[in-house]
Formats: C-alpha cells, sequence, structure tokens
C-alpha cells in the first residue's frame, strides 16, 4: 500500500507544483511503450516505476503510541526501500516536451522530501528523493526493455518505509517486583 501512497503524493505534488491541472494534463504511471504514447491526447508526465530494491539505509525505529482508546502500542522497525522511476514529459513536440521536464526537474531538484501534505495517508518515514546517476539506471536501457522511443528523462529515486510490521499491544509496564524466598535443600524453616 505505501507505494500507491508514494505514487498519489508524487502525483498530487506535480499537478499543484508544476502546475499540472486534471482538465488540461495528465499524470501517467504506465510503461512507457510505444502503443502507451500512440494513444496519447494530452499532456503526459509519466513516473514510471522500474525497480524496487530494499534500501541500505537502516530500519526505522521502533515507535511507542497510544491508540484512540487510550491504549498503548507499539510498532516494530520498519525496513526501508527504494523506488526507482523513470521520469519523462510527452507533448505534442519536443520543445514542448523539454519545458514541461524542465518544469517538473526543477520543482523536484528542489526536494530532499516530499511534503508529506501531499501525501493521502501518512506514512512511517519520510519519502526521500534523489536523482539516480549510476550505470545501473541507465534510461536508454528501460526505453529499449518497455519497446519505447529514446527521449529525454530522468531517473529520480524514493526512499521510503515499507511499513512491514502493523500496531501491536504494548506489554504492560512493571511496576514492581516482588521476591519470595525458599528454603533451600528439603531443610524447613526453623
Amino acid at each position: 500500500m505505501f507505494i500507491r501512497i508514494v505514487d498519489e503524493g508524487l502525483e498530487r505534488f506535480l499537478r499543484a507544483q508544476v502546475p499540472l491541472p486534471e482538465d488540461a494534463a495528465d499524470v501517467s504511471f504506465e510503461i512507457p511503450s510505444s502503443n502507451w504514447s500512440a494513444a496519447l491526447s494530452r499532456v503526459t508526465v509519466n513516473l514510471f516505476l522500474f525497480d524496487v530494491t530494499r534500501s541500505s539505509q537502516p530500519h526505522r525505529a521502533a515507535v511507542r503510541r497510544v491508540d484512540e482508546t487510550g491504549k498503548a502500542e507499539r510498532r516494530a522497525p520498519q525496513p526501508m526501500v527504494e523506488l526507482d522511476y523513470l521520469v519523462s514529459a510527452w507533448a505534442g513536440n519536443p520543445r514542448d516536451e523539454h519545458q514541461l521536464l524542465g518544469s517538473v526537474l526543477s520543482r523536484i531538484a528542489g526536494l530532499d522530501t516530499l511534503p508529506p501534505e501531499y501525501l493521502p495517508k501518512p506514512l512511517s518515514s519520510s519519502v526521500h528523493l534523489t536523482f539516480v546517476e549510476d550505470e545501473r539506471h541507465r534510461a536508454r536501457d528501460i526505453w529499449n526493455g518497455a519497446g519505447g522511443t529514446l527521449k529525454a528523462g530522468f531517473a529520480m529515486q524514493v526512499t521510503v518505509a515499507a511499513d512491514t510490521f502493523g500496531w501491536t499491544p504494548e506489554p504492560a509496564a512493571v511496576t514492581s517486583i516482588e521476591g519470595a524466598a525458599r528454603a533451600g535443600n528439603g531443610a524447613k524453616p526453623g
């Protein structure tokens, strides 16, 4: 579910900040194949999720809270994952595509984390955004694999907690310890 929340948060952010009004532009998460692109009829920003891996970042710390009924709960440390998106812009001509891609890039480049107000639901960690530059994420290979036409775009990495573990009741706190003495070796106390 956390991937869908990230997707929706990215879409809300781009719609508000680029801006991409719903009546004039689309935000898509489809594979940018030639069949998909041939069916486009409006300006579109595509965020294709092409890779999901466990992050080398340490798990998020365990968390404690009090629920709405006043009961204490805890949540085990959440593993971190990396979601890699190929971001591209689609418009009537390359100049318009470059303008749109530049607008998207400039909004994302200024962020370290996606502002939480764009997320439809809270997550157990911030949504960290970075650009991917290593050889493993070559855009040309992704375009070829999708069967699409090579075009300008960039790879964006999102690092977020996987929300693997739910909330469980917190054990009651120890408030006192009682001791009992026993006589050793079967002897009766005298």
